[in-house]
């Protein structure tokens, strides 16, 4: 898989990143392989914003509703599953097209991921044990006297991140910030092009107050209610969709639509905010465009030269 050539189409939510993959696709005979931590549970094609069944079918969509929101995935378990699509794209002589908003999965890809050893089950619910015991602000209290380092890069709020670092230097002895520090395994060996879609920030936040207004009108209401009615871990990753908690709020009286509505929009303009201040600092890319439509002559182009020659 070494000599692949790989694109990466990167950018915060409703930047308008997913239709210009599909255009690049649809021109360039490639297949659109998703890179975001979300669009992987089947249940969330609205409420995710996933791509439409009709843009499926335009061109190959890969790691899409790909697994149930009652299985607890993992960045480790997408890179083997993208590394496969990588292959199965090459075979079949088309460019894989990353496209996803997901900083730890878009870094995976391309840089690798530690190698740190399987951790015991019965650690793992010890230490969840004691996390539902002591609450997420004394939970990091005690990781930070283990694992300073880790502790300063979590919220006290990232349930999962806390637990998975705590029971890391249990298990194993060694902070996982030392595990992440020595070599990575696992990511592109060939070139890759990365392109950033980052808009300007007012026409971003604009967007993203409409976008839930959309996906009311494309029946999210019933998916949640769906999804809800399942009965599903509050634990799993899946139910830190966007909105969701919101949603289901609404639909247990708790909330107005209305009240819904702006607890949704704001929660989706600072998502925004923080991808946008990541992608600014920790993604280098070869093509930077503040709008993805407009810049699709260009991006093929550009595109097209690397595919030829391999560079940016």
């Amino acid at each position: 898989m070494s000599c692949v050539k790989t694109v990466v189409i990167a950018g915060p939510t409703a930047s308008g990143k997913s239709q210009l993959s599909l255009r690049l696709a649809a021109s360039l005979g490639g297949v659109v392989i998703n890179a975001d931590s979300l669009q992987v549970y089947k249940e969330f094609r609205v409420l995710t914003a996933r791509p439409s069944a009709s843009d499926e079918a335009l061109v190959p969509h890969r790691l899409y509703g790909l697994i149930s929101g009652a299985t607890s995935f993992s960045v480790g378990k997408w890179l083997v599953a993208a590394r496969q699509e990588i292959q199965r794209a090459h075979d079949k002589a088309q460019v894989p097209i990353f496209v996803g908003g997901s900083g730890l999965y878009l870094r995976a890809l391309i840089d690798g991921l530690a190698v740190i050893p399987e951790v015991a089950e019965k650690t793992r619910s010890q230490a969840t044990e004691l996390y539902n015991r002591l609450g997420g602000e004394q939970f990091w209290v005690e990781l930070a006297k283990r694992d300073p380092e880790s502790a300063g890069q979590i919220n006290a709020a990232d349930r999962q991140r806390l637990i998975r670092a705590w029971e890391v230097v249990e298990d194993t002895g060694v902070p996982i910030s030392k595990w992440r520090g020595r070599m990575n395994v696992g990511g592109l060996e060939g070139p890759v092009f990365v392109i950033k879609i980052m808009p300007e920030r007012s026409s971003l936040y604009s967007t993203c107050e409409r976008r839930f207004d959309k996906m009311l009108d494309s029946g999210v209401l019933d998916e949640v209610a769906a999804v809800q009615s399942l009965g599903l871990p509050q634990s799993l990753p899946a139910m830190k969709a966007l909105g969701f908690q919101a949603v289901c709020r609404y639909l247990s009286g708790d909330l107005t639509l209305d009240e819904c509505k702006a607890s949704v929009r704001q929660a989706t303009r600072n998502y925004a905010k923080r991808q946008f201040t990541w992608f600014s600092n920790q993604l280098p890319a070869q093509r930077e465009y503040s709008d993805g439509v407009a810049a699709e002559t260009a991006a093929k182009a550009a595109i097209q030269e690397f595919l030829l020659t391999g560079d940016g």
